[in-house]
């Protein structure tokens, strides 16, 4: 196949990725990441590239959930426009602004239009800026009142923020735009004082390190609560990421080590394999049914809240009362949110090659 016969099939693949992710606004995330490179200096892409850069305020962050792909009328792109020097709902949530950067690096890439190289630097600035005295992201900055101020590990946020970081004070080739020596050197302190929060935000259970909270407060490092039913806990979703990142750390310190080994030990101490999750969908693909069931053999899952200090998994419904199972909660919160996580089994993979490469031959036992 000639180089032109290439290019041609690259771009109507890429093309077709465009409308998959049309039809299904949720793919947004998934066009930045599988999009073939040529897709990103193709007009499609630049229609796209128009639209994160109006929706990106002067502040540098971008807000979430957006539908980056929906063609803007004249009267949304004039709001868009008077919205960008408010810094109006700017957040790192919903992996928000940590993805538009690796977009509008790709765009930059294909392209060479200054303005995404622009984008970027602020958006990394953004991040730079965000960051608490003590290494904690907030889920909205400006900081937004509420829970919102939490340092926010849910969803992966404070961990996807990192990850952007560190890809920058390393110097990698993982983003098309590299900072001045500047921005290089505020990206590996930013680094040290997040990994430092980790740390310190690592729950002590009976005096025993554990995992993490969805959310701590950002001036007592606690476990804190966010929506009614997202109750203060031990997460058995946002601590495998946390973990991972860690992990990644070359040459980690005595305190990584540990606070991976503690976190190693409660995923093999708190999995569950003995359920299985059997979902209902209607024709749209929603999930209308959910129920757990006893089973032998089954692959580890493990609870998105656990109890502080039993470590037994916890259900809510919107009045934030607790529930001792997920049969006990009504429907709309039963089939709305996850309620069990399959996340850390990546950590239980990689953690003996880790273990090795860092002279950890025995897990430590509690």
């Amino acid at each position: 196949m000639n180089q032109l016969k290439k290019t041609v099939l690259l771009l109507l693949i890429s093309t077709n990725c465009y409308v998959n992710a049309q039809e299904k606004a949720k793919k947004w995330p998934d066009l930045i990441i599988k999009s073939y490179s040529a897709w990103f200096g193709s007009e499609e892409g630049k229609k796209v590239g128009e639209n994160v850069l109006l929706y990106q305020r002067d502040i540098g962050g971008w807000p979430k959930n957006i539908q980056m792909l929906k063609e803007l009328t004249e009267e949304e792109k004039t709001k868009l426009l008077e919205l960008k020097p408010s810094g109006k709902d700017c957040t790192i949530d919903n992996r928000a602004t940590t993805q538009e950067i690796l977009f509008v690096s790709k765009m930059y890439a294909q392209t060479k239009d200054e303005r995404y190289k622009d984008s970027f630097l602020r958006a990394v600035n953004y991040l730079l800026s965000a960051q608490y005295p003590n290494g904690g992201w907030p889920q909205y900055y400006p900081l937004k009142k509420g829970y919102y101020t939490h340092i926010t590990y849910n969803d992966n946020s404070m961990v996807d923020v990192l990850n952007v970081l560190k890809e920058i004070a390393n110097q990698t080739e993982y983003y098309s735009i590299k900072p001045s020596q500047e921005i290089v050197d505020k990206a590996k302190i930013a680094v040290e004082k997040g990994i430092d929060c980790i740390l310190k935000t690592q729950y002590k259970q009976n005096g025993v390190l554990t995992v993490w909270c969805a959310q701590h407060d950002e001036v007592t490092f606690a476990p804190a609560d966010a929506r009614a039913y997202e109750l203060a806990s031990l997460s058995g979703k946002e601590s495998a990421k946390i973990v991972l990142f860690l992990m990644s750390v070359d040459n980690p310190s005595p305190e990584i080590k540990t606070a991976i080994v503690s976190a190693y030990n409660w995923f093999e101490k708190t999995k569950i394999t003995n359920l299985r999750e059997e979902r209902i969908y209607d024709a749209d693909g929603k999930v209308i049914g959910k129920k757990m069931y006893p089973t032998d053999e089954v692959a580890p899952i493990w609870p998105r809240f656990a109890e502080l200090d039993t470590n037994e998994a916890f259900f809510c419904d919107r009045d934030g009362i607790k529930k001792k199972y997920i049969t006990d909660i009504g429907e709309e919160r039963r089939n709305g949110y996850s309620w069990y996580s399959n996340e850390p089994k990546e950590v239980l993979k990689k953690y003996k090659k880790w273990s090795k490469k860092n002279n950890l031959e025995k897990t430590e036992s509690e």
